[in-house]
């Protein structure tokens, strides 16, 4: 679904079309291929992309990985290793991100990431925020970032019809 921007004065003018929303998720050096690794177990993304650090395959049994790019459903995401000298569009890890996954078999899904290595957090409940309106599960995954995995809302069908 494309989003359309108005310029800053609120004219028509040259609208900005987005395509997409890729989420960079920037994990402490060297576990973005464990990132990876765990994305997959966890919530059957595919490996579409990935570029390492030019410099450091020499230097390490396991290069850095500058950008890998991850497809989960219809979305993607990417995952690189923070490092001093490659040009990342962030200098630190970030932690407090947020992902909402959306399934119809819920508990499957939270099983899954926990078996690859997330922990869950509470039980799965009845959902009402703006992500989740059916059934919903939360795991943390081993690099701080937390998905919420949710049924479909009633009220996101609704839309997409």
């Amino acid at each position: 679904m494309a989003q359309e921007a108005q310029a800053e004065n609120g004219s028509n003018a040259s609208p900005v079309v987005f395509a997409a929303v890729k989420p960079w998720l920037v994990v402490e050096a060297p576990k973005a291929n464990d990132a990876v690794q765990f994305y997959k177990a966890a919530f059957g993304a595919e490996e579409v992309n990935r570029v390492n650090h030019p410099k450091r395959k020499a230097e390490q049994e396991l290069p850095l990985v500058l950008s890998a790019e991850l497809k989960l459903g219809s979305s993607s995401i990417v995952v690189s290793d923070l490092t001093d000298d490659a040009p990342a569009p962030v200098k630190s890890a970030v932690s407090g991100s947020v992902f909402c996954l959306e399934t119809e078999d819920v508990e499957a899904a939270v099983s899954k990431a926990v078996a690859a290595g997330a922990v869950a957090e509470g039980e799965i409940s009845e959902g009402e925020g703006a992500c989740c309106g059916g059934r919903v599960g939360r795991v943390k995954d081993p690099y701080g970032n937390v998905w919420l995995i949710c049924s479909p809302s009633k009220k996101c069908a609704d839309v997409a019809a």
